[in-house]
């Protein structure tokens, strides 16, 4: 583990982690078959929602080398689940960080207005209470948040024939960009709460776009 408050080690880690990329770069004849598999995935998802420009089809990782459409869709469910959370995670950092708070207490003599934001909350919420939340999302992904029915039409459809917001009165092509919306969205959201995260570890500063423009956000 490397300790955030040691920026010359961070650097060190990071510029290693560069250095055996670009090594195995230069691994040509191992890479040979992976690059045939990656021409067949391309040729098997590219039409596929979230394979779209700028970046057209995008499999760094080849995770999706050889795989099926099975494969395929497990993968856009992860993905659209960890979308859905984050978006939910950077919206409660902006309102809290804000300053909006829940009337109340949070525990018995802990009032939800004396949590930090951020990480540190995980410091001052009781072992109890972290304990309640984990219970409750462990609820939601086992018994709510899936296809219970069986009527998915698609990886991350949960409306299980109860949450349908019009759904149906969609076209066909305003279906498919409402999808590619909420992926895209959800990629930023991924990339924006860890962004958030490492910059409140490194300096307590998370919103530093703001002090960079002149308009620094007090954080905790």
């Amino acid at each position: 583990l490397i300790s955030t408050s040691n920026p010359s080690a961070l650097t060190a880690a990071v510029m290693l982690a560069n250095l055996l990329v670009s090594a195995l770069a230069f691994n040509g004849p191992a890479l040979r078959p992976r690059a045939a598999a990656r021409s067949s995935a391309v040729m098997s998802f590219e039409s596929e929602i979230g394979a779209q420009p700028p970046l057209g089809f995008f499999d760094p990782l080849g995770l999706l080398n050889e795989a099926d459409q099975e494969r395929f869709d497990r993968l856009r469910y992860v993905e659209v689940k960890h979308g859905r959370i984050c978006m939910l995670a950077v919206l409660g950092h902006i309102v809290t960080a804000a300053g909006v708070r829940l009337p109340g207490d949070i525990a018995y003599g802990l009032p939800f207005a004396d949590v930090p934001n951020g990480l540190k909350a995980l410091e001052v919420v009781p072992a109890a209470g972290l304990a309640q939340i984990f219970a409750f999302v462990g609820f939601l992904e086992l018994a709510v948040m899936k296809d219970v029915t069986g009527d998915s039409e698609f990886p991350g459809d949960f409306r299980n024939g109860a949450l349908d917001f019009g759904w149906d009165t969609f076209s066909p092509e305003e279906q498919e960009s409402k999808r590619a919306i909420e992926l895209n969205n959800g990629r930023a959201a991924q990339m924006g709460i860890l962004a958030l995260m490492v910059h409140e570890k490194l300096d307590n500063n998370p919103y530093i776009i703001n002090s960079l423009l002149g308009s620094p956000v007090p954080f905790n």
